[in-house]
């Protein structure tokens, strides 16, 4: 194993022991092959727990937008939305017009909509959309209703018949049923981990869970613009959709990029959660529980990292470390 690989991997461990996690895993795809892949830990906090390995399945939080973020690109590409620039009170009755009146389909997949809501369920807005960006859940569950209600079925069960089936993904789904290969999540270190399902698999709950494996291919997927196992799985049109930077242009030029909920990087912005090493047009996606999904194109490379402890990092300075990873990435395979 080359040096920077081992450091690559010393690097994940040590930042899995500074969080408390209990586990880790790395897979590495570079030309369409596998060319590292490290599992470490076991699958809770638990004496005597299961070791981690190759069939693991890790809870991915926020990571599942990246799904979300294909179907949208379907519904795009099929003119079932006719524009991101559409304005969402076109497409969602249920809320009021004062509230979402500007607010276009561009800003609800780019975190810049400025729309946030209470514990009890009151809509309110906290920017005008286009103004500023802000990581809230009000439009993920806004988009996937609507992609319900545009394909009359959930968007799971949309990229199970599209795309899982040709891809080989028998392992990624929305668990509402515990089993030995779900890797349970830790929400504190002195507390015992916990299964994190559901009793819904309709994309509404943060329950999906993907071994590392899968989790890389699924980027791969994407770095091959929908061509992979000898055939197009997606069109080209529909991965560019969701990849691409889609933001409005912000008058501060330090706010993060998206494209279809996606990170992406375009000039490095001090306040992305992707290093400034990592080259242009490189897209990255996360999730709470610690999952890191990187696809650089320019290196045809795809690096996939699990974790299993929420809140990873903490407090003002998680940013560091998610910058510094996807550093150590671009150092390690330039």
């Amino acid at each position: 194993m080359a040096v920077n690989e081992q450091k690559l991997i010393s690097y994940v461990e040590e930042i899995m022991e500074r969080n408390h996690s209990s586990a880790a895993a790395l897979v590495v795809i570079k030309d369409n092959k596998i060319i590292l892949e490290h599992y470490h830990g076991y699958h809770s906090n638990a004496i005597r727990s299961k070791p981690i390995t190759e069939v693991s399945k890790f809870n991915v939080a926020s990571a599942r937008k990246s799904y979300l973020g294909l179907a949208v690109a379907f519904a795009l590409y099929e003119k079932k939305i006719k524009s991101l620039d559409d304005y969402a009170v076109d497409y969602f009755d249920e809320y009021d017009e004062k509230f979402v009146t500007n607010t276009t389909i561009r800003h609800l997949v780019t975190h810049s909509h400025g729309l946030h809501q209470k514990d009890d369920g009151t809509l309110f807005r906290e920017f005008d959309a286009g103004t500023g960006w802000a990581y809230r859940g009000i439009n993920v569950l806004m988009m996937m209703k609507l992609i319900n209600s545009l394909y009359g079925k959930s968007f799971p069960e949309l990229l199970k018949e599209r795309v899982f089936l040709s891809l080989g993904l028998s392992d990624t789904a929305w668990y509402t049923k515990p089993n030995d290969e779900l890797v349970k999540v830790i929400d504190k270190p002195n507390e015992a981990a916990s299964f994190k399902i559901e009793s819904t698999n309709d994309g509404s709950g943060s329950n999906l869970h993907t071994t590392a494996r899968e989790f890389a291919l699924w980027g791969n997927l994407h770095l091959n613009e929908g061509f992979l196992n000898g055939k197009q799985i997606v069109q080209k049109e529909v991965i560019r959709l969701a990849t691409k930077v889609q933001s409005p242009n912000y008058r501060d030029k330090e706010t993060p990029l998206n494209g279809l909920f996606w990170y992406v990087q375009d000039t490095p912005s001090p306040k992305s959660e992707i290093g400034e090493k990592v080259p242009k047009g490189s897209y990255q996606i996360l999730g709470i529980t610690g999952p890191t999904l990187l696809v650089i194109p320019k290196h045809n490379l795809v690096v996939a990292k699990m974790y299993n402890k929420r809140y990873n990092y903490g407090g003002d300075n998680y940013l560091h470390y998610l910058r510094e990873f996807s550093n150590i990435v671009a150092d390690t395979f330039s």
